[in-house]
């Protein structure tokens, strides 16, 4: 399955980029699973993805925990907690 993956501020700026498309491997169910395969996949990503309790995750634009399925979305967006005052 190929998918949409943003990354967003500081996350974006780690990873050197704000989109990639990128082919997930079966395996892949969710949300936490992407994390995992992704910090595999080089120390910039595994640096990126090490804090979790500073990540967001959002399927098809719609806030998710770490532990819901990515099913058929289109989307995964990756972002600081958001703040406000």
């Amino acid at each position: 399955m190929t998918i949409r993956i943003l990354y967003f501020s500081w996350i974006r700026e780690k990873i050197g980029t704000g989109e990639e498309h990128m082919e997930l491997p079966a395996n892949v169910k969710t949300i936490a699973d992407l994390i995992k395969w992704l910090r595999k996949l080089s120390p910039i990503y595994d640096e990126a993805f090490s804090e979790l309790v500073q990540i967001r995750a959002a399927i098809d634009q719609k806030h998710v925990s770490f532990d819901v399925q990515i099913g058929s979305a289109r989307e995964i967006a990756f972002f600081p907690p958001v703040t406000g005052g």
